[in-house]
């Protein structure tokens, strides 16, 4: 069984598994699924908004989307999050993000 069928059998059986969730957002996005990737990152920010990791991956993923405006808007809500829950390192990895889209525009 593939990893995306592994983790979406997971998510049928306890679909407020977050770890889970994350794990098949990346794996779509490795897939080169951007929209499906997105959306399972979405879905779990409705249920987990202080899983900082997601917005970064997210906002990554939508880059190599061509979809910028997209990511900064993930980027500014992932920031928030990161300061919310105290996490230096991913607050700074999403503003240096950020400042590179803000420049390339």
């Amino acid at each position: 069984m593939d990893r995306i069928a592994m983790l979406s059998e997971i998510l049928a059986a306890n679909p407020e598994d977050s770890f889970a969730r994350y794990g098949l957002a990346q794996e779509y996005s490795n897939a080169g699924r951007v929209d499906q990737a997105v959306q399972e990152f979405k879905t779990l920010l409705e249920k987990n908004p202080d899983y900082t990791a997601a917005y970064f991956m997210a906002a990554q993923a939508l880059v190599k989307d061509d979809r910028a405006d997209e990511a900064r808007r993930m980027l500014v809500d992932g920031i928030s999050s990161a300061r919310r829950t105290g996490n230096a390192h991913a607050q700074s990895e999403m503003t240096a993000m950020l400042e590179e889209l803000s420049a390339e525009s």
